[in-house]
């Protein structure tokens, strides 16, 4: 992140708007040194979410991305996808749905995907859009409800019945979803106001009203297992070591 050009970036669109520092302070609710320090590259120790809440009255987006080892950074995320992507399967199975991975759709110029797509015994139908992290707030809710708005005719397509179009977001149990969840708390609420327990509730017993809601779901620890995984790979002409033994807690 170039904390300078930044800086560069805050105070062209504020003199550009004619605002002085202390204006655009009161509007984002940060304090006119704050800005001054924004503006001069001075960001350190600065809340990100204070730093986004000024660029957005400044009518821009902050968008950060993080590099690592090329190519494996990606791989890296896809297999924790995956590992959500499963357990959302194998929860919605144990109550009877029937799951379609990666249910991809072309409906009048309109392309994507569903993560997870379900249908129900009593004819009700599931959209799941599964996140490993949240990112683009906005954009993973019309994301949701653009899915959810095609799921009749992506169904009709598969010759399954339609039935209530039902929504949900799947999210990786962390500490950071939680917290960004938290702190745009308003939009989520209107668009997906039940919660977990509520959603698993509901599938598994679906009822003719449509829900929309959140699941924290915690899959298997995908890292773990492949740290497991080296320490039992045997070496040529060793024998291998049991996965029992090396799993064995630690006494206390």
């Amino acid at each position: 992140m170039d904390r300078n050009r930044i800086g560069r970036i805050v105070r062209a669109l504020r003199l550009r708007r004619g605002w002085t520092q202390a204006e655009l302070g009161a509007r984002a609710g940060v304090s006119r040194s704050r800005i001054s320090r924004i503006e001069t590259g001075r960001i350190g120790w600065m809340a990100l979410d204070d730093l986004e809440r000024i660029l957005i009255t400044l009518d821009a987006r902050l968008e950060l991305d993080v590099r690592w080892r090329g190519a494996a950074l990606d791989r890296l995320l896809d297999e924790r996808h995956a590992a959500i992507v499963d357990a959302t399967v194998r929860w919605l199975a144990g109550d009877g749905w029937t799951n379609a991975v990666e249910a991809s759709f072309a409906v009048r110029g309109e392309r994507g995907a569903i993560d997870v797509f379900a249908r129900h015994p009593s004819g009700a139908l599931l959209v799941i859009e599964v996140k490993a992290s949240i990112g683009d707030v906005n954009q993973t809710l019309i994301g949701l409800d653009r899915k959810a708005r095609l799921a009749p005719i992506i169904a009709r397509e598969r010759s399954w019945p339609i039935g209530p179009v039902s929504r949900i977001l799947v999210v990786g149990e962390t500490t950071t979803s939680r917290s960004r969840i938290h702190r745009h708390e308003a939009s989520f609420r209107t668009a997906l106001p039940a919660s977990t327990s509520d959603c698993r509730a509901w599938a598994r017993s679906p009822t003719s009203r449509p829900i929309g809601g959140i699941v924290f779901l915690r899959p298997p620890d995908v890292h773990r297992a492949h740290r497991l995984a080296a320490r039992i790979r045997p070496i040529d002409g060793a024998p291998a070591v049991s996965s029992t033994s090396v799993a064995r807690p630690r006494s206390r």
